[in-house]
């Protein structure tokens, strides 16, 4: 009888006892080039075999006013294959827009908190293509200005979309930094754009879906700054 008592309580003893901590899942490892090693001289050419390895061609853009899709082109290889791996790294997703300038554009890629992903500040060559150019939807790559920065090399991670103005041919011309064909300055007259960075800042994209996104971010109320007043956070995901 003892004995069964004895092993009874021993039974509900072990019941009783918390079970140890399960650990946490490893986290998977996003194939890629390190971000935290990356140079001005070494990011073109890793990230042309990034590009090569692992393509893709279309990201979406979750925000709080709604989804943004974007096509990126083949003949900006470079900004392309550095949007692709931000994106599949998780870069984007701890970033927000953080510039909106009305009837200019809206940017976005950075942050007032904490990031938990080790990124150097490489920068990327201009790949400027006279057929991309500044209309409205246009995802471009941001830069600092000519006199820090005389090569136009741009940044790795600030992108803004352009939101602009609709102007007549005459207008679009004269603001541009280049020649615009007669389908160019139709399309200013007609869409809206910012011809006035033509040819100055790298255009590796454009909107496909969710302009009227762009449109929303656009119009939110701003600080002196330009930062929104309510933060925008986004989440960037490669679908194609």
């Amino acid at each position: 009888m003892n004995r069964f008592l004895f092993l009874g309580l021993a039974l509900l003893a072990a019941c009783n006892q918390t079970p140890p901590p399960k650990a946490a899942p490893a986290k998977p490892v996003i194939p890629g080039p390190d971000l935290a090693a990356l140079a001005d001289s070494t990011a073109p050419a890793a990230l042309l075999a990034y590009g090569k390895q692992y393509p893709g061609s279309e990201v979406l853009i979750k925000t709080r006013l709604g989804n943004i899709r974007v096509k990126l082109y083949d003949d900006t290889p470079i900004h392309k294959a550095n949007f692709l791996l931000l994106a599949r790294k998780g870069v984007f997703d701890e970033t927000m827009f953080n510039r909106v300038v009305k009837d200019f554009a809206v940017q976005g890629g950075q942050t007032y908190l904490a990031r938990t992903i080790r990124l150097k500040r490489y920068r990327l060559p201009p790949e400027f293509r006279a057929e991309h150019f500044h209309h409205k939807g246009a995802l471009g790559m941001a830069r600092y200005d000519d006199e820090q920065n005389p090569g136009h090399l741009s940044s790795n991670t600030d992108f803004y979309f352009v939101v602009g103005e609709k102007m007549a041919p005459f207008q679009s011309q004269a603001m541009a930094g280049r020649k615009l064909t007669p389908a160019q300055q139709k399309v200013y007259a007609t869409e809206g754009g910012v011809p006035s960075l033509d040819g100055k800042y790298t255009v590796f994209g454009e909107v496909i879906e969710g302009l009227d996104v762009v449109d929303k971010i656009s119009k939110e109320p701003v600080e002196s700054d330009k930062w929104p007043v309510t933060d925008i956070p986004m989440k960037v995901e490669v679908v194609k």
